[in-house]
């Protein structure tokens, strides 16, 4: 990148003792710009330029740095281009400080202060997190923090070092609690979403404790399920099926009748897609395992019996991905012999098709691949199994093309999302996974099979009772339904599946369902919510600063008095009064709880304010009429933060319950 004079783009970021120059590039993806930051400057010393040359090498030090080169100077990047975004969509903590550094700028516009700043620019912020575990989020030490964050946060931000820590942690008054970067982005973000249905569940635990006193179910964490882009991961032959019954724009177009399109293609073309997509893996997977065999050095004897594997008329499975303990890649090593039987029954052979890699310093991961890798060496298993090393996009893209079955069987909830199974759903591939990720919301009989009971188990026994119904799954309902054919040779319960898979999954689990999604749910209302808060230099910011400082001050002095109950006909009429205090009644609403019962949503019913109660404490009395379906004693009257213009509780997380 360079600026109106024809000089490189450089943009300058403040580390400890001394200035860093960050350099832009910009990649035309299609008719999207990507721009990318580059801290390798001549101007920089050498350790400073390797800041952005490797991704999760060195300790915590380079880790923030690079969050800092990603979110400040990032940000920082954008102004530069004169890019002025309304919506900041954060994907993971990572890129948290962008939080920081737009407020900055508004300050720096505006000549409000920080917390007036955070509150109009965190409107237009949107945080997805993808991770299902709290030891999965970016920590740093107070003291890391201070050394990098001092001087921005006295300087730039007009903020105190604990202010600024306080951000970052569940008690700001722990003076050796870490700096989180999740909580940064949850408290500097108008939304926050979890990739699943199921991952949205997990977060809402997870951020628990940031929103103490309210229900689980209530913590503002919702989901969009990830999706994957289609077009990128068709094979040629898949896009010209596809094509014939949908069109050539399908994947351009609103996907509202892919399913009843996708009828139209016989059994015979689905079939002849899936035997076609076969021979190209088994032909593909011969020639990678031949460079493989070659660099080995192996005998030749042993050699050409590796590179003869895999037949192109066999049931294949694959199975790749990252190898790492909660993916429990291994489940289908738990009985050796068993899965020999499977792989090498006479009538109805199966194949194994792996790849995959281990992150370098994880050292079970790599026990985990040596274990196949003498699995493979077994006489019994030798042209059943291929272990293809090296794994990388291309032999991604022919194992989703050509695989019949894609296994993933990861530790339910540790799979946040997953989209390795979406990708083979555009070439009729079929899913046999752990209900976790996707797949839990994805799962149905007709489109694929399903482990697991749907619940979360601990015990390492639950692995053995898996494996056991994966055997059980492989033996009695998939290898069967694949042989078992018609007189034409087509297998009719296989090709019935595939059909329903690519009918009801395909357009589902692609992304232009979530980016419309996106679009509708978060995008839109982020950047109206941010238009309304930055308007008049920021008046609404203001007024909902006041409004939040009175709450924290004047929260303490709220009771509850007594609660009348009656029913009358079909209707219970509750009554409840409520002290505010020196709380203004318009910035609290008084609602009725109740939990969730019998599989449906927790209840919510708002309380009208009635007459003014006699005597101090600004008291009132609010009532409600609701249905007589519940008992009385299912709810629960609460006092909650209110303003028309604010998100409860992700702004304002006080509440308090009628005892």
């Amino acid at each position: 990148m360079r600026n109106e004079s024809g000089d490189l783009l450089r943009l300058p970021i403040q580390l400890p003792g001394h200035k860093v120059w960050l350099r832009a590039w910009q990649v035309q993806v299609g008719r999207v710009a990507l721009y990318l930051l580059d801290s390798n400057d001549p101007a920089n010393p050498p350790a400073v330029r390797g800041i952005t040359g490797e991704l999760y090498g060195g300790g915590a030090e380079l880790r923030l740095q690079q969050e800092l080169v990603l979110g400040i100077g990032g940000w920082r990047l954008l102004r530069a281009l004169r890019l002025e975004p309304e919506v900041c969509h954060l994907n993971e903590g990572h890129a948290a400080f962008a939080v920081l550094e737009r407020a900055r700028s508004f300050m720096e516009d505006t000549g409000h202060p920080f917390d007036v700043a955070l509150a109009v620019t965190r409107a237009g912020n949107v945080f997805t997190t993808h991770t299902p575990v709290p030891a999965g989020f970016d920590r740093f030490s107070p003291t890391l923090i201070e050394l990098f964050h001092r001087r921005y946060a006295e300087e730039h931000l007009g903020v105190s070092l604990r202010d600024l820590l306080a951000l970052g942690r569940e008690n700001p008054d722990d003076p050796n609690e870490p700096f989180n970067m999740a909580y940064l982005a949850v408290r500097g973000s108008g939304a926050v979403n979890g990739v699943s249905r199921l991952h949205g569940q997990v977060s809402r635990r997870i951020f628990q404790s940031l929103f103490p006193r309210w229900p689980a179910v209530e913590v503002p964490v919702a989901h969009v399920t990830n999706g994957v882009h289609t077009p990128s991961w068709e094979s040629a032959a898949a896009d010209a099926l596809w094509t014939k019954t949908c069109g050539a724009e399908r994947w351009r177009q609103t996907l509202t009748t892919i399913e009843r399109d996708v009828e139209s293609a016989s059994d015979g073309e689905l079939w002849t897609l899936r035997t076609t997509a076969r021979k190209v893996l088994v032909d593909y997977a011969r020639e990678r395992i031949a460079q493989q065999v070659a660099s080995m050095g192996l005998p030749s004897d042993e050699a050409s019996a590796i590179c003869v594997g895999l037949d192109p008329a066999v049931l294949t499975v694959g199975f790749a991905r990252r190898f790492a303990a909660y993916k429990r890649p291994n489940l289908l090593l738990h009985d050796p012999a068993r899965l020999l039987r499977i792989l090498t029954n006479a009538e109805r052979p199966v194949q194994l098709v792996i790849a995959g890699k281990a992150h370098p310093a994880d050292g079970l991961g790599q026990e985990l691949i040596r274990t196949w890798i003498q699995f493979i060496r077994r006489p019994e298993a030798c042209g059943r199994v291929m272990f293809i090393a090296d794994y990388d996009l291309l032999l991604a893209e022919h194992f989703v093309r050509g695989v019949d079955v894609w296994v993933n069987t990861p530790r339910r909830p540790w799979e946040a999302s997953g989209t390795s199974g979406m990708k083979v759903l555009v070439n009729g591939g079929l899913n046999l996974s752990e209900l976790d990720g996707w797949w839990a919301e994805a799962y149905e009989p007709e489109v694929g099979w399903a482990l697991g009971d749907g619940k979360e188990h601990d015990d390492p026994a639950w692995d053995a009772a898996e494996a056991e119904a994966l055997y059980a799954l492989l033996e009695r309902e998939v290898v069967p339904a694949f042989y078992t054919r018609d007189a034409r040779g087509i297998p009719q319960a296989w090709i019935a599946k595939i059909r329903a898979s690519m009918a009801r999954l395909t357009a589902q689990f692609s992304t232009n369902r979530v980016v419309r999604e996106y679009t509708d749910t978060y995008y839109v209302p982020a950047a109206a919510s941010y238009r309304a808060r930055s308007a008049d230099k920021g008046a609404l910011g203001t007024q909902l600063v006041g409004w939040r400082r009175d709450l924290a001050e004047h929260w303490p002095d709220a009771r509850f008095g007594a609660v009348r109950a009656a029913t009358q006909g079909t209707r219970h009429h509750i009554s409840v009064e409520v002290y505010l205090g020196r709380l203004d009644p318009e910035a609290v609403r008084v609602e009725l709880y109740a939990e969730a019962a019998n599989g449906k949503e927790p209840e919510r019913h708002a309380m009208a304010r009635g007459r003014k109660l006699d005597g101090p404490g600004n008291g009132y009395e609010y009532e409600v009429s609701i249905p007589d379906v519940r008992a009385t004693g299912d709810y629960t009257p609460r006092l909650l933060p209110h303003h028309a213009a604010a998100a409860v509780p992700l702004e304002a997380h006080e509440i308090l319950w009628q005892r």
